[in-house]
């Protein structure tokens, strides 16, 4: 049983899961634990909550790994837990996960991004900085705008909250008439967690359950986890 944590990454990812691939909302502290105990043999890890709420916990994560589980991430907390989890052998697909492992990228801010409700499909309401370092990439290689335009435009979109941060107060920030900027970034437009996350789903497709695995580390049932957990995995 494969079980895949998915929202504003990509709202439509019931459309590219397989037959045998779960999708559920954005993981929480406890909803890996979840999945352990629900028998997942494979799970990855796109969305997951942070502001009002526990995120998931490091620990659930390791917990999965050390009973042979499978665990992926990418995108966005995926992401971020999978730099975090490689040693433990948590595996990290995509761009973002590349530029966080290997210290191009070090705020975890970078993939933050403010949405609306599953009820309403996840509506992104801000842009995170991912896709816009992503797309003003693209806005150089097609020599829409100069490198130091781009540049400026990347330097004032990390100076607007996340919340905030929309394409429109982007331009602002940067001293430039939307009008006109529109049309170019409607043209290279690049949504890099939505690209992350469809490699992520077409990975875990064609996944099939790990075979046992020798590792160099122990998990370590510290004494808050058996507080939390006291049988191990019981919820």
């Amino acid at each position: 049983m494969k079980i895949a944590f998915v929202g504003p990454s990509l709202p439509q990812a019931s459309e590219f899961a397989g037959p045998d691939l779960e999708i559920r909302p954005p993981a929480c502290q406890g909803d890996v634990m979840r999945a352990v105990a629900d028998g997942a043999t494979v799970i990855g890890l796109i969305d997951a909550q942070f502001e009002y709420v526990t995120p998931v916990w490091h620990k659930e994560l390791l917990f999965a790994l050390s009973n042979n589980i499978q665990v992926f991430g990418a995108a966005s907390m995926g992401a971020l837990r999978a730099a975090e989890c490689a040693p433990f052998g948590m595996i990290g697909i995509g761009r973002i996960f590349e530029d966080f492992i290997s210290g191009r990228r070090v705020d975890d801010a970078d993939v933050a991004l403010s949405h609306g409700p599953a009820e309403l499909n996840y509506l992104a309401l801000s842009v995170p900085i991912v896709s816009v370092d992503s797309t003003l990439e693209q806005v150089c290689e097609l020599r829409l705008l100069s490198a130091q335009r781009c540049s400026e435009i990347a330097a004032a979109a990390r100076s607007v909250f996340f919340k905030d941060r929309s394409w429109k107060r982007i331009a602002q920030a940067a001293g430039l008439d939307w009008a006109a900027l529109r049309p170019i970034i409607e043209q290279a437009w690049v949504d890099q967690k939505r690209l992350d996350a469809l490699e992520l789903l077409g990975r875990l497709n064609g996944q099939t359950a790990a075979t046992a695995l020798q590792r160099a580390w122990r998990f370590n049932a510290t004494p808050l986890w058996r507080k939390l957990y006291p049988s191990g995995q019981d919820l």
